[in-house]
C-alpha cells in the first residue's frame, strides 16, 4: 500500500514559480513510476508529468513542456514538480499518483493541492 500527501500549492502571479512536493509512504516507492495530474474547474483530470521508477526517464504533457520539471528523491520518498513561467491556465488542483509498474493503471492518489495563478 502506498499513501501520497501533496504540499506546496498556493497563489502565485503569472510568470511566477511554485514547487509541489509529494511525500510517499511504503518501501516500494523507489520502484514505482510516479506522476502528476491536474483538474481545473469544470474540466476532466489531465496528465501533467511522469517519472519512471527504473531509469528516471520523464514524460510531459505538451502544455507544460519546457516549463515544468518532475523529479524524485528516493532517499526522501518524495517526488517534486517544479513549475516555472506559470500561466493562469495552469490553475487547477494538482494530484500526485503512483502505480506499481509502467503498464499498470495509476493506482494510488493523493488528496490534491490547489494551485492558483493570477493574471
Amino acid at each position: 500500500q502506498v499513501q501520497l500527501v501533496e504540499s506546496g500549492g498556493g497563489l502565485v502571479q503569472a510568470g511566477g514559480s511554485l514547487r509541489l512536493s509529494c511525500a510517499a509512504s511504503g518501501r516500494t516507492f523507489r520502484t514505482y513510476p510516479m506522476g502528476w495530474f491536474r483538474q481545473a474547474p469544470g474540466k476532466e483530470r489531465e496528465f501533467v508529468a511522469a517519472i519512471s521508477g527504473s531509469d528516471g526517464s520523464t514524460t510531459y504533457a505538451d502544455s507544460v513542456k519546457g516549463r515544468f520539471t518532475i523529479s524524485r528523491d528516493n532517499a526522501k520518498n518524495t517526488v517534486y514538480l517544479q513549475m516555472n513561467s506559470l500561466k493562469p491556465e495552469d490553475t487547477a488542483v494538482y494530484y500526485c499518483a503512483a502505480r506499481p509498474n509502467e503498464y499498470a493503471s495509476w493506482t494510488y492518489w493523493g488528496q490534491g493541492t490547489q494551485v492558483t495563478v493570477s493574471s
